[in-house]
């Protein structure tokens, strides 16, 4: 496994732990990925190729199990692989949405068992653990959505302040030209026709 393969499922937060049956309460949720650097396409395939190979591998070693601990431990594989796509594919694309439609694939990923989880359980206590799994679902994706809105302000920001420098630039250069013709106009004939056409080569006229 490249490192690449190591980065990706690290982000992951996906300790398969054996697919071992937990209790809602002391089950560790997949968190959050941590900022990738952007990579490639050859990278990019290569990360899904490894996701699904994993995922095979994952669901054989959940047959062995029986009744909800199985149903919990394929929900973990079908959610380890889905992350490791999403998160390469936030990877290769770069862009604050995609790395919001990972965490929303975490989150749901996260669900998904939590609810499963659930089945262990009845009565009240199941209701409770289905409702704050939802709780848990919603949460994540508000937070998915925020930090999206920040970044896009951020790039925003970034944009009007290099096109504000692009437009100072340029109404520096106007000046500085017009400053020059006006210096030109202190001559006479071929000299001030030199001068003239110094300054509108020099400044791109």
């Amino acid at each position: 496994m490249t490192r690449l393969m190591v980065a990706l499922l690290a982000t992951a937060g996906l300790a398969f732990v054996g697919c071992a049956a937990q209790t809602p309460q002391t089950s560790a949720p997949m968190t959050r990925p941590l900022a990738t650097a952007p990579i490639s396409k050859d990278a990019y395939d290569a990360a899904v190729k490894n996701a699904e190979a994993q995922y095979k591998s994952d669901k054989d070693a959940c047959a062995s199990r029986g009744g909800n601990a199985k149903d919990i431990c394929l929900e973990q594989a079908k959610g380890k692989e889905a992350i490791a796509k999403a998160d390469a594919e936030a990877a290769y694309k770069n862009t604050p949405k995609a790395r919001e439609e990972a965490s929303v694939v975490r989150a749901e990923a996260n669900y998904n068992i939590a609810k499963q989880r659930c089945d262990d359980l009845s009565g009240n206590a199941k209701d409770v653990c289905l409702k704050d799994a939802n709780a848990a679902l919603v949460a994540a994706k508000a937070d998915a959505k925020v930090d999206r809105v920040a970044s896009d302000t951020q790039q925003e920001s970034a944009k009007k302040m290099a096109e504000a420098r692009q437009e100072a630039a340029a109404d520096r250069r106007e000046a500085d030209y017009k400053a020059a013709l006006e210096r030109c106009d202190t001559l006479n004939g071929p000299p001030k026709d030199t001068c003239i056409s110094d300054a509108k080569l020099r400044f791109g006229k």
